[in-house]
């Protein structure tokens, strides 16, 4: 596949999006949401200096956004930003990526540890933050869980857990409620040990962003791969778009006007210490033959 460079210059660009002929893309150290044209011009949209990462889109049409730092999610109409949620009291870690269903429930997952300050590797929940603003943890004991997709016909729910090994799928209710947990995509044995490197070195395909198609496969950012694989349910990888040498793809989105443009978001690495004051994190677009479908 052909990539084309979309956009240079970020520091760590993390939860692309499609919504009304735009991407929008958080940049963790910039600390900005952008809104960016087809052809790469970049405006941004709202300013978060407790860094962005996964947003999305309530049924009113507002963007809700995750504040890592301060483990909130934030509610933008246009105009004011807000507290949509606080979610401290259920995180082990910095908040991290999240996805709306069609009904507006928000699923926002966490670190669990501290990654970036070599805290031991351990498991973290996942959230559900309903309209009314009620927090709910909808299911615990997951590994780094991290872009999550629902399937086009909104009934299921799938979590990347980036430190797992796999894709972790739930049955979705029109009420936001989860049951029927299984392993959507195996890639390998869960990985042990007490230290990121330990885990690491066990890790086949580390699922990080990910986004749907309209034949019920996601293509997921492999986060130790350098590249996004596109996934079927059971685990096989039945393609792949491999970043240029030097960079690794930590999310993916699939968007523009039919649905078939890939974008991947790829920076050299992702350590925060190596990140925060460089700007060599970029954008990149290929063309696929299934277009988009669920969300985000």
């Amino acid at each position: 596949m052909t990539l084309s460079t979309l956009l240079t210059g970020g520091s760590f660009f993390e939860g692309p999006r499609w919504h009304q002929g735009h991407w929008w893309v958080s940049d963790f150290y910039r600390g900005t949401v952008s809104r960016v044209t087809p052809s790469g011009e970049e405006t941004v949209a709202l300013e978060v200096h407790t860094q962005p990462s996964g947003s999305g889109r309530l049924p009113d049409g507002s963007l809700v956004v995750v504040s890592m730092t301060d483990q909130r999610v934030l509610r933008w109409d246009s105009s004011t930003l807000a507290t949509y949620a606080a979610l401290a009291p259920y995180c082990g870690g910095l908040l991290n990526d999240l996805v709306v269903d069609a009904a507006g429930h928000v699923f926002v997952g966490d670190f669990g540890f501290d990654l970036m300050g070599g805290g031991a590797p351990g498991p973290a929940s996942l959230k559900r933050v309903d309209p009314d603003g009620t927090v709910t943890v909808v299911a615990e004991d997951l590994l780094f869980p991290n872009g999550m997709a629902i399937t086009g016909d909104g009934g299921t729910l799938v979590v990347g857990e980036t430190f797992g090994n796999r894709c972790t799928a739930f049955d979705l209710a029109a009420d936001g409620s989860l049951s029927n947990r299984r392993v959507w995509a195996e890639f390998g044995p869960v990985p042990t040990g007490g230290t990121l490197d330990e885990v690491l070195g066990q890790v086949v395909v580390a699922p990080d962003g990910c986004t749907g198609d309209a034949e019920g496969h996601l293509w997921v950012a492999d986060a130790v791969g350098g590249r996004a694989v596109r996934v079927a349910e059971g685990g096989e990888v039945v393609d792949e778009v491999r970043a240029p040498d030097g960079l690794g793809v930590y999310a993916c989105a699939l968007g523009g006007d039919d649905g078939r443009t890939l974008l991947l978001c790829c920076a050299p690495d992702f350590l925060e210490h190596n990140r925060r004051a460089a700007r060599e994190a970029v954008l990149l677009t290929t063309q696929v033959e299934v277009p988009h479908a669920g969300r985000p």
